[in-house]
């Protein structure tokens, strides 16, 4: 049996993968229009939220709209429902549709945009390009009986605890005798009420990022087969994951600037790219950032990018990459739309192991503005 789900059940959904904290500072994310606290049947993801992507939610009857660009990205001072603007949200209130922005939390989440991107041009070893943020990291102990030792160190990892770096399902295990006496109330699964009971117990240590740990917890508990888990939770000073704008790799192969050119044009689906040439050698290292790449020309420099792949490159910021010895691939600011595709696959899996029927569909609306000639 399926369930609707709440508009704020989704949205807590998708900020525990893309917490809004991730965003730069001044980034409008979050509500913009209409109410969360609605049953949602229908969700749309969309890269921009125009009037004709309006329509569309309309016409497919869509509850709340997902969008990577915010509608209301400056303070409005009037709502004019004559001008564009302004007619855009008559008809989203009219017709009791929600707007939610996930933007720059959803590029600097992992995975997100900019992994997504890169994984489109098929790069390897990836890193962050300009690192915004670390994770917290805190360290996970607890006792077992060695019955169910195997099952609660499984459930943990596949939760997601244990990876450091490439490596998951890390732990470490140790053997002890636990002690406890079940008092009146309780129903133990070992022992006899106002008894003290010995067990062969395994105390079984992980580590793991912070925002994983309500999921962590919850699937050692079910795991676990004591009434009341004895369990341990320890800040750590270890460095966590960096999260951050970009991410720069290296092809499986060089390529000449021409041959990458319409490996971008392919990997993304376009007819036409821009391109300024920085030098005359081949490409085999290669920065992504979607979206405007204006700031982000210096951070690829630095990290010895042959090349950024980006948009909205500024004609003076041109020639800075030039100087630079930066060759920049500028495909435009809607390649971002890739996230229509991936992030509707994360939020369609989340409701569909908590057994909800909400359906999630993509925009189908094309908001690239410009056209070559």
């Amino acid at each position: 049996m399926t369930k609707t789900a709440n508009g704020q059940f989704i949205i807590s959904l998708l900020e525990s993968f893309a917490p809004k904290k991730l965003a730069v500072e001044g980034d409008p994310i979050g509500l913009q229009v209409g109410s969360l606290n609605k049953s949602v049947h229908k969700v749309m993801i969309a890269l921009d939220v125009l009037e004709s992507v309006v329509d569309e939610a309309i016409q497919e009857g869509i509850d709340l709209i997902i969008a990577h660009h915010p509608l209301l990205y400056r303070p409005l001072k009037k709502i004019d429902t004559a001008a564009p603007q302004g007619r855009v949200i008559e008809k989203l209130i009219k017709n009791d549709i929600t707007v939610y922005a996930a933007h720059t939390n959803l590029d600097v989440t992992a995975p997100g945009v900019n992994d997504w991107l890169s994984s489109a041009l098929q790069l390897q070893q990836t890193e962050v390009l300009l690192p915004t943020y670390e994770e917290q990291i805190i360290k996970l102990s607890v006792y077992v009986p060695s019955t169910h030792a195997e099952a609660v160190r499984q459930a943990i990892g596949n939760a997601g605890a244990g990876h450091i770096g490439n490596y998951s399902n890390c732990t470490f295990s140790s053997n002890g005798m636990g002690t406890f006496m079940p008092l009146e109330g309780t129903n133990p699964y070992l022992g006899e009420k106002d008894k003290l009971e010995k067990a062969e117990e395994v105390k079984i240590e992980s580590i793991l990022p912070l925002k994983l740990k309500n999921q962590v917890l919850s699937a050692m508990k079910k795991a676990h087969p004591y009434e009341e888990v004895a369990y341990d939770i320890f800040p750590l000073l270890n460095k966590g994951s960096e999260l951050g704008i970009g991410k720069i790799g290296v092809l499986e192969k060089e390529m000449t600037i021409e041959e990458f050119a319409e490996h971008v044009k392919k990997a993304f689906g376009i007819k036409n790219v821009r391109v300024i040439i920085g030098h005359d050698h081949s490409i085999k290292k290669v920065a992504v950032v979607g979206g405007d790449g204006n700031k982000y020309i210096f951070p690829a420099a630095r990290n010895g990018a042959d090349v950024l792949v980006t948009g909205d490159i500024y004609y003076h910021n041109a020639h800075d990459a030039q100087a630079e010895g930066l060759t920049i691939v500028d495909a435009g600011h809607h390649i971002e739309k890739i996230m229509k595709k991936e992030l509707k696959l994360v939020l369609e899996n989340e409701l569909a192991m908590r057994k909800y029927g909400t359906a999630v569909i993509e925009s189908k609306i094309v908001t690239e503005p410009f056209t070559f000639m």
